[in-house]
């Protein structure tokens, strides 16, 4: 599944100017392949901004830059999302086993505790933009990475949250008519999908 750049900004908590920046400079490239617009990002990409969204709140892109060199240099070259970064005060670690994380940033292979943060919960970034949950964005729309690739759907389906939300975007359906056409969602779940597709539009605005 590839994810368009509004709903991958959305869902990443990374701006869609950010997003370019680091294309640009090689902090994250799509792994999907695209020499040119419109780049398409993998859900494993989504993961990985957001994990750089959220230690973006607390540390300097230089800082960042210099965790993922170190990543590099302790050959652990896999995907960015394989690994669960963590804060470490004024640094940032690479969780190990247990509770233990190696420094990558201040004072690189220093062994530390550290506690496991879930970049998937809410969080806020650097310019004060609330970041939706990332596994539940809204009470009826939840995003499991085994179901689609990761793409958002009306919670306990398969059904993508988009073609609900476009059903009652022009206001032909209403919510308690969605019923007709996905017998297993609920006009709360609908509304939730319409009020989640308005936020992404509204993001890109």
């Amino acid at each position: 599944m590839s994810f368009p750049i509004p709903l991958a900004s959305k869902m990443s908590g990374a701006s869609i100017s950010q997003l370019a920046h680091w294309r640009k400079t090689d902090v994250l490239v799509p792994e999907i392949e695209s020499a040119k617009p419109p780049y398409l990002y993998s859900f494993r990409d989504i993961v990985a901004l957001r994990t750089f969204a959220w230690l973006r709140g607390d540390h300097s892109l230089q800082l960042i830059r210099k965790s993922l060199d170190t990543l590099r240099e302790l050959d652990m070259v896999s995907h960015p999302s394989s690994y669960k970064l963590v804060k470490l005060g004024n640094s940032i670690g690479v969780h190990a086993e247990d509770d233990r994380a190696i420094d990558i940033a201040r004072n690189p292979g220093q062994v530390t505790i550290g506690s496991l943060a879930d970049v998937f919960a809410e969080f806020e970034t650097i310019r004060n933009r609330r970041v939706d949950s990332l596994r539940h964005p809204r009470r009826g729309v939840e995003v499991d990475p085994n179901r689609l690739g990761g793409w958002p759907t009306i919670i306990g389906t398969r059904i993508p949250f988009d073609l609900v939300a476009e059903l009652l975007s022009d206001g032909s359906v209403t919510p308690e008519q969605i019923g007709s056409f996905y017998p297993s969602v609920s006009a709360e779940a609908a509304r939730d999908a319409l009020d989640y597709m308005r936020s992404i539009e509204s993001h890109t605005a």
